[in-house]
């Protein structure tokens, strides 16, 4: 008599979700530096080359976490303050938390076609629907998208070109600021 192994069923979907749930714990216990490629594959019970097969690279991976924890904060969080949110995250001091590098990592892969990119770009476009919403305007789409690429290059300047005088700016007073501006846009903002 033979025993035969179960054969285990293939489902690319289900390994996806686990790799990005234990990358997702690893980083917010380790950090991204100290979250290895094998670590994440163990907890996820899978071959780290699975990883590599479903998203290229640890930073990929680690931009479909963000891009996973984006849009969590968009369903959590009123419309009206998620540019409020949005920048305090943004302008929070380096190393505050376990997120720091997810903007430069956002914004380093922005311009790539890797499935990165495509996270990004789809929760761009879901924010700037949200923002949308804030302003009665008939352009409320163009309004959302210019508050969003402020945004966006408010961190460009600051995390990754790290450029003065922004770079050193005190967060509140940028903040204050942007958000003054923004309601020129978005009228709804509070």
């Amino acid at each position: 008599m033979t025993t035969e192994k179960p054969v285990r069923r293939r489902d690319a979907e289900a390994t996806r979700r686990c790799l990005v749930e234990a990358a997702a714990e690893l980083f917010a216990e380790r950090g991204y530096d100290r979250t290895t490629v094998r670590a994440i594959a163990d907890r996820a019970g899978v071959n780290q080359a699975l990883l590599f097969r479903y998203f290229g690279s640890k930073t990929a991976l680690f931009g479909e976490v963000v891009a996973m924890d984006g849009r969590r904060r968009l369903r959590e969080t009123p419309a009206e303050r998620l540019l409020e949110n949005a920048l305090r995250n943004l302008l929070a001091p380096a190393g505050a938390s376990p997120e720091d590098r997810s903007l430069e990592v956002f914004l380093r892969s922005v311009g790539s076609e890797d499935g990165t990119a495509q996270a990004n770009r789809c929760l761009t476009e879901e924010y700037t629907t949200a923002l949308a919403g804030l302003t009665g305007a008939e352009d409320a789409e163009l309004r959302a998208a210019l508050v969003m690429a402020w945004l966006l290059g408010i961190g460009l300047t600051r995390v990754v070109l790290r450029q003065e005088p922004l770079a050193g700016a005190d967060p509140e007073h940028v903040r204050r600021l942007m958000l003054e501006a923004a309601r020129t846009l978005l009228e709804r903002l509070p």
